[in-house]
């Protein structure tokens, strides 16, 4: 082959021979490159690339054939035919198009060593067409011997070239894909060149001008690499773009879409990161849990559109008060995560003194102020956790902390607070247990009307009695069922026991029963209610569901929407622990509630505090103004209930009037008998409604 390919290169003008190489290396470069693209892309992109492709390698291996064919010298005048010249262009793009077509088409494991062969079939038919258009003075001869081996050598050579492009197993592939290309084109010309064989005849007057076939190949070369250089143009710009547009998608993916701080997913990455710098270095990095205290209380009085814009205030005032080693992110709603490096103490202080002034400095929107407030729990890593879901766990316990503690902000994490968790845990799978066993109890509270005397009705109240703990109040257990999505179970059961038992009460008292938030999102509350109904028997109107305004404001419309529903069903509906929290004229402007409930902390002021009488009598006011009846809860002295008869309140409940008690000592005192039931069981401390005339009129007196 060397003796081969020394002879030929021996008739050959080697600067231009030299120039052929070049094209016909880059432009195998770019093919390979080219057609890496478009074995990766689907639809119309692909066709595009193929295209590209079939241009940049029709191109490179006619140019290479052309600029050799004008290298070569046979010893006689040479004249190129224009048609087939260009025909043998068309050939080399259309062909070698079908090749990579075929190559990156999977459809079988053959596909890119076929496709390849197909490539080498259209070098080979390029080559020889290009020597038809090759016009010579003299007799041609071939040797068909290297005829077959060049026709051999570039179907091989291009198979092995497509199968290496497409395999792509190892990052050199590609360069090994290249060369197979390269020897593939070469072999070919100078095996091919080897059997051509000129006699030549010189006609007086004819010759060639060896100048001017060079600058040919010159200008012949240049277009080659113009072509060639938009092929690759084309290639850095997709992938320039393709750069880009990852980029893009990446900062999409890593930011927070509302604020632009870093999300979850970015939190993630910079925490495992400085937890590595903590092996690397032996120091210490706080996680800072942030979860904002009023941003519930602004998204319902104010709308979810400023909840969003505080949201990007504090956002920014975070980002500007960053340091050196020190991230903030947000984890979605209103909770936030902060990381800094620790250098001491005080450094940890300071940042810690910069997010709280940050977080509780008032945010001016429109016409009026906010201060949304925050609570923040600190971890340290490895003092407070060996792993990284520890520290995220201490720093949420640490911030849970500090958002049951009024008196402040910042609570670090301390060892102890894994076993209230626990405890909490433990009580939650005794709930669940209770639950299950029917170890819960309902008790009733009396409703009385001031005026009269009269029973007007019974508060039923969930009750725990604990086997070992004794009794546990609801204000521990009933968040906590709150919590684990046992107050769905819980609810129902308390709905449907009341109202089966107050079906058989004589006289037929209301019974008032309280509806959770939680039910008011996760279930078909007028359907269960009206199911309750049917199934007991008792009357809608003997039925009253007690819900406080905050219930409301979680999603306004869809709540009061079904409340309409319960409503026309029948049912009456109080509005609970008015006063206090979210109390808003705009709720009772919206909703005809049957009652507004009083809550309990004005009445223990009432007797001292000027102020809590005032509001007292604002509410009783409004209830006349409305014709809505008012009940005061936390009826506990004789004096409050003057009050509230001086006052016109209408009913009145709490522990001077009774205490909440189970349904057979109710029972036994003789206030209620059951239809067609014994009456038995243990006297009840409470006050009669005889008992409640006699107070007024001796107070009267």
């Amino acid at each position: 082959m060397m003796t081969v390919l020394n002879c030929v290169l021996y008739e050959h003008n080697i600067w231009l021979v030299l120039v052929a190489a070049l094209v016909c290396l880059a432009g195998s470069s770019a093919t390979i490159r080219l057609f890496s693209r478009a074995a990766n892309t689907t639809g119309l992109q692909r066709a595009g690339w193929h295209f590209l492709t079939a241009v940049a390698a029709g191109s490179s291996i006619w140019c290479t054939h052309f600029i050799a064919m004008l290298a070569y010298d046979p010893g006689a005048p040479v004249g190129f035919d224009p048609v087939m010249t260009i025909v043998s262009l068309l050939i080399a793009m259309v062909g070698v198009q079908l090749g990579f077509v075929l190559a990156a088409s999977g459809l079988t494991r053959l596909a890119p060593a076929l496709g390849g062969a197909v490539v080498g079939l259209a070098i080979v038919a390029m080559h020889y067409t290009g020597m038809m258009a090759y016009r010579v003075q003299g007799i041609i001869s071939w040797e068909m011997n290297y005829l077959v081996a060049s026709i051999l050598l570039s179907v091989v050579l291009s198979a092995l070239a497509m199968h290496l492009a497409m395999r792509r197993v190892a990052g050199s592939d590609k360069y090994w894909a290249t060369g197979a290309l390269v020897l593939a084109i070469v072999c070919l010309h100078f095996t091919g060149m080897t059997a051509f064989r000129v006699s030549p005849m010189l006609i007086e007057g004819s010759f060639s001008n060896p100048a001017a076939l060079q600058a040919l190949a010159l200008a012949v070369a240049g277009v080659a690499l113009v072509i060639l250089g938009a092929g690759v143009a084309s290639y850095l710009i997709d992938d320039s773009m393709r750069a880009e547009s990852y980029e893009k998608l990446r900062q999409m993916a890593m930011s927070d879409s509302l604020t632009g701080l870093p999300n979850r997913a970015s939190f993630n990455d910079h925490l495992d990161h400085e937890l590595d710098w903590v092996a690397d270095t032996g120091g210490k990095v706080a996680l800072i849990g942030i979860d904002l205290d009023r941003f519930k209380e602004i998204n319902d009085l104010r709308g979810h559109a400023i909840g969003d814009e505080v949201l990007q205030v504090l956002a920014r005032r975070m980002t500007k008060l960053l340091g050196e080693g020190e991230f903030i992110a947000r984890l979605g709603g209103d909770e936030f995560a902060a990381v800094s490096r620790m250098r001491g103490r005080g450094e940890l202080a300071d940042f810690l003194s910069r997010l709280e002034a940050s977080l509780f400095k008032p945010i001016r929107l429109d016409d009026f102020e906010v201060i949304p407030g925050a609570s923040l729990g600190v971890a340290i890593y490895p003092d407070d956790a060996a792993s990284k879901e520890a520290l995220v766990n201490n720093a949420d316990l640490a911030m849970y902390r500090a958002k049951a503690d009024i008196a402040r902000a910042v609570c670090f994490y301390e060892r102890s607070m894994d076993e209230i968790v626990r405890a909490r845990r433990n009580l939650a799978s005794e709930l669940r247990e209770a639950l299950e066993a029917n170890q819960l109890d309902i008790h009733y509270q009396v409703q009385t009307s001031i005026s009269t005397g009269e029973i007007r009705g019974y508060e039923a109240l969930l009750r725990w009695e604990h086997p070992q703990r004794g009794f546990i109040a609801p204000a521990e257990f009933i968040p906590l069922a709150e919590e684990n999505g046992l107050i769905l179970q819980m609810g129902e059961w308390i709905l449907r026991t009341a109202c089966a038992r107050a079906a058989s009460w004589e006289p037929p008292y209301k019974v008032a029963v309280n509806l959770s938030p939680v039910q008011f999102v996760h279930t078909d509350l007028p359907k269960l209610v009206a199911d309750v109904l049917a199934e007991t028997g008792l009357a809608p109107e003997r039925l009253e569901l007690e819900l406080t305004e905050s219930t409301i404001f979680a999603d306004r419309e869809r709540s009061l929407y079904m409340l309409g529903q319960i409503k026309a069903l029948g049912v009456n509906i109080a509005l609970d622990d008015f006063g206090t929290g979210y109390s808003s004229l705009d709720t009772l402007r919206a909703f005809p509630f049957d009652k507004i409930k009083l809550d309990r902390s004005f009445m223990s002021e009432v007797e001292s505090s000027p102020q809590a009488k005032a509001i007292i009598r604002a509410v009783l006011a409004l209830g006349k103004s409305l014709d809505i009846p008012v009940l005061a809860e936390g009826i506990e002295t004789h004096g409050q209930l003057a009050l509230l008869t001086s006052e016109g309140c209408d009913e009145a409940q709490g522990y001077l009037l009774g205490r909440p008690a189970p349904l057979q000592q109710i029972i036994t005192s003789g206030q209620l008998t059951l239809a067609g039931g014994d009456v038995s069981g243990q006297a009840v401390v409470t006050v009669r409604a005889e008992d409640i005339a006699v107070s007024l009129v001796a107070r009267s007196a």
